[in-house]
């Protein structure tokens, strides 16, 4: 999972990408990389000028004077979060950027391409020479060697030949252009701000909208699933970008997790907003819910693991007290905002030293009482186990670990860093007879009093349905149920082991 940003019509364009890429710094933390194009002097050649680097956005562009030199008219920018291609190495940094017979091409892609290695077979056959081992680097190489003339068309031609998830901003010579697959997996969105002295339109790109508000930037719309979105100097005048799209696919295939656990909750994606699912999927987990309060006890404790949980802790709270089930949301737990998100640590050493850093127990709440935790997933199940052994140092009577998603069973290969089947908890206990046998295993391993995971019907019934489609979600890592075709897919894992 990365996130992406652009820009186009700018007087500062370095510093918005800096600040959306600040906003969307919870898709990726390994590195972070932006690349503005410039007229030049005579405006007839664009300039590309970079700058990236390994580590948080704000680490990367910590010397101020880089915007000085990152001056132009457009931008795009990319926090990498490795899903394919070696997380530590520098080659892997996006935006990549190369000359080509057309000019300059950049580009910055979140999501996984599941053909790239037969693509990059067969490029390298042509003699084509990678600089990276990401998926990336196939759209702009497939572009540049495109029978077209025109870089819009040459992106086409390239996104026509690959296969996967991609939402992906490019900056092709003085154009600014997004894209997004034609299953619509990974969020992208149109934003725009007007100058009210010259009337004319900025337009913005971004994974999620929360990279818009920052900016006081006017959300337009989703890019659509399938369309590639020029905007250029016309656009600046005439407030509408160009489409075309891709061949259609027989289904769309949204993230279903975006909506879970990576997307903020303050963002819209897929053209809704992420707190009111997130609300949703709480809700539907108090209606499954057979937890009842202690004769003791006037309530249920309701904690949440912080951050990601909480709205859906409120809507739990909230629907059980409507049930007659009376509940109240606590603090149990408070997060260390200076450590970075657990999951999307590389290695699992880190992962699990980087625990007890990130949370602390506030005793008085836990102590001696029935706590019900609520957690949007489990996936290597590392960061629970370590968490609820913390928590028992806090002396509670009773914990119930509430899950907002149904058991995570299969790797992504989309973008998600679910990469190998045997990474994933639910494989340790794969040939239990029932799935209620393996739900009580995994409960025993955790180390908690209970274990409840939102049934997938219920998480289903917490999204909207688009067009009227029976299911237009992606819910592969739950049920196995891949939409794209993954035989030539890669993982991050399985990238490194070859």
């Amino acid at each position: 999972m990365c996130g992406v940003f652009g820009v186009y019509n700018s007087k500062t364009p370095a510093e918005d990408t800096f600040y959306g890429l600040y906003s969307l710094q919870h898709r990726g933390q390994e590195a972070a990389g932006i690349v503005v194009a410039d007229y030049g002097e005579d405006k007839k050649k664009t300039i590309y000028r970079q700058h990236k680097a390994m580590g948080l956005v704000a680490e990367v562009f910590k010397d101020e004077k880089l915007f000085d030199k990152l001056h132009g008219h457009a931008a795009i920018g990319h926090n990498r979060y490795s899903t394919t291609g070696a997380s530590k190495s520098t080659n892997n940094i996006q935006p990549f950027s190369l000359i080509y017979r057309s000019g300059n091409l950049a580009i910055a892609h979140n999501g996984n391409l599941t053909n790239a290695r037969a693509l990059r077979k067969e490029l390298t056959e042509k003699g084509v020479i990678f600089q990276a081992s990401s998926d990336t680097e196939v759209i702009p190489h497939l572009a540049a060697l495109s029978p077209e003339n025109e870089p819009i068309h040459q992106i086409y031609h390239a996104l026509r030949q690959v296969q996967g998830a991609f939402s992906i901003v490019i900056l092709a010579n003085d154009q600014l252009i997004a894209a997004r697959d034609p299953y619509g997996v990974r969020p992208l969105a149109l934003g725009k701000k007007v100058d009210p002295d010259t009337g004319e339109a900025s337009f913005y790109i971004a994974s999620e909208t929360c990279a818009f508000d920052i900016l006081s930037v006017e959300y337009l719309r989703d890019v659509e699933p399938g369309e590639i979105l020029l905007i250029d100097r016309v656009s600046t005048r005439t407030h509408k970008p160009k489409s075309l799209y891709l061949p259609p696919s027989k289904r769309k295939a949204r993230c279903i997790f975006e909506y879970v656990y990576f997307a903020r909750p303050d963002s819209t994606i897929f053209q809704n907003s992420v707190d009111k699912i997130r609300r949703n999927l709480g809700k539907n987990l108090a209606r499954e819910s057979t937890v009842q309060q202690s004769n003791e006890d006037k309530h249920l404790i309701v904690a949440s693991v912080p951050d990601s949980s909480n709205t859906a802790a409120l809507g739990f709270v909230r629907e059980s007290n409507k049930i007659n089930r009376p509940a109240r949301f606590e603090h149990g737990l408070i997060r260390n905002h200076y450590v970075g998100r657990t999951f999307i640590q590389p290695g699992k050493a880190s992962r699990e030293i980087k625990v007890r850093s990130k949370y602390n127990i506030i005793r008085g709440v836990l102590q001696n009482r029935q706590i019900i935790l609520i957690d949007d997933s489990i996936v290597r199940g590392t960061t629970a186990r370590m968490l609820i052994k913390l928590i028992r140092e806090a002396n509670p009577k009773e914990i119930h670990l509430h899950i907002s998603s149904p058991p995570i069973t299969n790797p992504c290969f989309y973008g998600m860093d679910f990469p190998t089947k045997g990474q994933l908890l639910t494989n340790l206990f794969i040939g239990a007879a029932s799935e209620q046998e393996e739900v009580e295993s995994i409960r025993q391993y955790i180390g908690v009093d209970s274990l409840k995971y939102l049934s997938l019907q219920g998480l289903l019934n917490s999204v909207p349905q688009f067009d009227h489609e029976t299911c237009s979600y992606c819910t592969a890592c739950f049920t196995g149920d891949y939409p794209i075709k993954i035989e030539d897919a890669t993982t991050d894992k399985e990238e490194n082991d070859v």
